[in-house]
């Protein structure tokens, strides 16, 4: 899983000093994704409510000075999976899918980046998913934006993932399967030799494969975002990757997540969003709003989601010097922590 890059990323290029006592903020590198495992599918599946409490109890005793000093309001981590994965109740009975990580009062003020966070918790923050790309220079950096700057845009609207081919319940991904194989006619827009695709991602496949969704994505002009079991997903940052104008179906992934990246009032530039309630339930087509985007606005949308290439890859440890004069996901997270940081232990 990708997502588990997150933690090595953030201990490699977070330490700044070794001495706790001096650091402004205080970053615990703990695996939380692969510690839940034995509380999700282990032996200990019904002893979630514990996970973190072996983790409190080493800040209170290694230098209990540090933790005390601010009551954990200067510490942040990183969670490798959503959220959700942490939040189950501490009096779920039965105990329902998750650990409680997040409920511990123990780790109320600490600051959690997460792939995906939820709306209500102040502590929890949302940074970009890791793909498959982390440039070692500025040069190559570039280079991949000219590639997909120059790339020839031979299809109108992509969908790559899965899930909705069963039967049952309406669903966004249903309808987007049901119209794009539906979908009739070539060269009715703007050029493009077809009007709809679809990258079957079934069953993790493209998991480890990123030239199976990246090739088509760099011939899209739109890729389409819509939820599956969370509302997030990596592919919204593969997209951007490849200059593919990302659509979005609900506001839970992206707007009201990724803040610092992407800040929420600029997103009518650089995307396009679509209640999924429309599509499902009141027979608004995809593709009719998106062919009638005029080709110019759909240009200028396409250059705004280049210029975030830089703010969502996390480059390559040990990059050029040239590279780091240009602030990727990594420098924007700290910024954000510093910044919360300041704001909750001098208020």
């Amino acid at each position: 899983m990708a997502s588990a890059l997150l933690v090595p990323f953030f201990f490699f290029l977070a330490l700044v000093t070794s001495d706790p006592v001096q650091a402004d903020a205080v970053y615990l590198p703990y695996y939380t994704g692969l510690d839940a495992m034995k509380y999700l599918y282990g032996p200990e599946v019904n002893s979630s409510s514990d996970q973190g409490l072996e983790l409190f109890r080493f800040l209170q005793d290694d230098m209990p000075e540090v933790w005390d000093r601010n009551s954990g309001h200067d510490h942040f981590m990183v969670l490798a999976r959503p959220a959700w994965d942490f939040s189950q109740p501490l009096d779920s009975d039965p105990p329902t899918w998750g650990t409680s990580l997040l409920e511990l009062p123990h780790f109320f003020n600490v600051t959690a980046l997460t792939v995906e966070s939820r709306a209500w918790p102040w502590q929890e923050q949302a940074v970009p998913y890791p793909t498959s790309f982390h440039p070692p220079s500025l040069s190559l950096l570039q280079g991949w934006i000219q590639r997909a700057r120059r790339s020839k845009r031979t299809c109108l609207v992509l969908f790559a993932g899965g899930g909705g081919v069963a039967t049952g319940n309406p669903s966004i991904r249903r309808s987007i399967r049901n119209e794009c194989e539906n979908s009739t006619g070539n060269g009715l827009y703007g050029g493009h030799l077809k009007l709809c695709d679809i990258v079957d991602c079934s069953n993790g496949i493209c998991e480890h494969d990123p030239i199976r969704f990246m090739k088509p994505m760099l011939q899209a002009s739109f890729c389409l975002q819509p939820p599956g079991d969370t509302p997030t997903r990596r592919s919204i940052f593969d997209s951007i990757l490849a200059g593919c104008i990302p659509v979005f179906f609900e506001e839970m992934s992206a707007r009201t997540q990724y803040g610092w990246h992407m800040p929420e009032d600029q997103y009518p530039e650089f995307s396009v969003y679509i209640p999924k309630e429309d599509v499902v339930f009141k027979e608004t087509r995809i593709l009719d709003v998106l062919r009638n985007i005029p080709r110019a606005k759909v240009r200028r949308m396409r250059e705004n989601v280049l210029g975030l290439i830089p703010r969502i890859m996390y480059r390559k440890h040990a990059s050029s010097m040239g590279l780091r004069t240009k602030k990727d996901a990594f420098d924007i997270a700290i910024e954000g922590v510093l910044q919360r940081v300041r704001s909750r232990v001098h208020s």
